[in-house]
Parts: C-alpha cells; sequence; structure tokens
C-alpha cells in the first residue's frame, strides 16, 4: 500500500517545511500478540516510503533496540521504544533505552519516561477493551487514530480529548503483522534546519513548539484484527503456562 492511498487530513504548512513520515505504533513478533521480525518491518516501512517507525512491543524493548542498530541498513530511522503496562492502561514511551518498570500509575510512568529523555504517548486512550488509560492529564502526546477499530468512535473521542487539551496528536497503526505497517502514520510538519537521520531527531522535531502533525489513516481488516487478537491470546496463555512452571521448579 503506498501511503499515499491513506485517507488524509492535512494541517496548514508552508511548502518549504520538512515533511516526516512517521509509524509511531509497530508491534514486532516479540509481543505476545506480534508475527514479525523487526527486519521485515523495517523493509516494509523502506518499501512503502516512511521515514521511521517505533518498534513498541508490549513490556519488551529488546528488539525495539536492535531495530534501533541496524535501521541504517534499510535507509530509515527506528525510535527505540515500548508499550508499557501501567496500572491505569498501556503507554508509549519513546526515545528510551531502558524499560520503565511495569505497573506503575500512569503519572509516575510519564514521568519516569521524560526523566530517561523519552516522549510519553497514550495510545488509543478511550479503547477500555485494549487497556486505554482515559482521560490522562499530562503527557507529550495522545494517538487520535489507531488502525485497529471498529467503529471509529473512540478515535473520534481521542481526538476531541487532545483539541480540549492543547496536547500533540499522533496516530499510528499498531501494526502486528508487517503487511499492515503504515497504515496509519504520523505527519511531522517542522522547519528544523538539519537532515533527520536519527531517531533523536525525529523526537526533536516533534518536541518543537513550531512543529505541527497530521494524522493519515485507515482501519486495519476486522479479520486481521481479529486474528491477531486470538494468536495474542494463545500465545500470552503459553507464556503464562511456562512460567507457573518455572514456578513449580
Amino acid at each position: 500500500m503506498p501511503l499515499g492511498d491513506a485517507s488524509q487530513n492535512y494541517s496548514d504548512a508552508s511548502d518549504t517545511a520538512l515533511r516526516l513520515k512517521v509509524d509511531l505504533h509497530i508491534h514486532s513478533d516479540a509481543s505476545h500478540d506480534g508475527r514479525s521480525s523487526v527486519e521485515s518491518i523495517l523493509e516494509r516501512a523502506s518499501e512503502i516510503g516512511l521515514d521511521a517507525i517505533a518498534i513498541t512491543d508490549h513490556d519488551s524493548i529488546s528488539e525495539s533496540l536492535r531495530a534501533h542498530e541496524i535501521a541504517s541498513e534499510y535507509g530509515i530511522v527506528s525510535i527505540p521504544g515500548v508499550e508499557i503496562s501501567t496500572s491505569d492502561g498501556h503507554l508509549l514511551a519513546l526515545g528510551i533505552d531502558d524499560l520503565p518498570e511495569i505497573g506503575m500509575p500512569i503519572d509516575e510512568t510519564v514521568e519516569k519516561v521524560r526523566d530517561l529523555g523519552g516522549l510519553a504517548v497514550v495510545p488509543h486512550p478511550f479503547q477500555r477493551t485494549r487497556h486505554g488509560a482515559g482521560k490522562v492529564d499530562d503527557c507529550d502526546a495522545i494517538e487520535v487514530y489507531n488502525s485497529r477499530l471498529l467503529t471509529g468512535r473512540s478515535n473520534r473521542k481521542a481526538k476531541k480529548y487532545a483539541e480540549k487539551k492543547g496536547f500533540t496528536q499522533v496516530g499510528g497503526s499498531d501494526a502486528h503483522t508487517v503487511s499492515m505497517v503504515g497504515r496509519t502514520y504520523t505527519e511531522i510538519i517542522t522547519t528544523i534546519d538539519s537532515k533527520v537521520e536519527t531517531s533523536e531527531k525525529v523526537l526533536e522535531s516533534l518536541r518543537q513548539e513550531i512543529s505541527t502533525t497530521s494524522v493519515h489513516g485507515r482501519r486495519t481488516p476486522i479479520h486481521l484484527s481479529a486474528r491477531q487478537i486470538a494468536k495474542g491470546g494463545g500465545k500470552k496463555a503459553a507464556k503464562s503456562i511456562k512460567s507457573a512452571m518455572f514456578g513449580l521448579l
């Protein structure tokens, strides 16, 4: 799927501004419900014209760090990150090298992510069945379009909340299989005056007050979402059984 096929929602910006296409929410096979290697994800992202991605596995950062190290071989930037489980719901931690403690309150996790030099992004905040954190008072950005949706109501609610609170708006494919990479992406429109070749530069462009974002996305086919949920449940159950068996030794 070429990126231009996605439904578009451009914001006003100068024709001379730098536009970066970034998918900030992707899962590899390190996630219990992921199916794709980091190599296949990087290759796909490069093929469809993304400038950068973030692999954000559930409570695991190892494959994201590996993607960060090898991304230049694919002509793309990979931002290290993780989708961390807080006591209030999920949080994307972008631009960090260390895994924050799992299960802390979300406000404390946001502060920890910042202490580690990262950005704290709330994904699918109003999709409660997927551990959405709801109305968060403090973060660096809100995911206002997540491709894994049914009616789009939760995405619309997230956008309205982000607008009300003045949060930066981003989108992510939440891809759990390589074909869905780039299904949704964030276009960062910035006047940063140097070539963006590192994850730090991508995050710097997102932090800039003079930068704006535009979100482009399409829904993940429902049959794929259902298959991923079923597969993820099986892998998660197997992992729990394995942990329980080790506990009996």
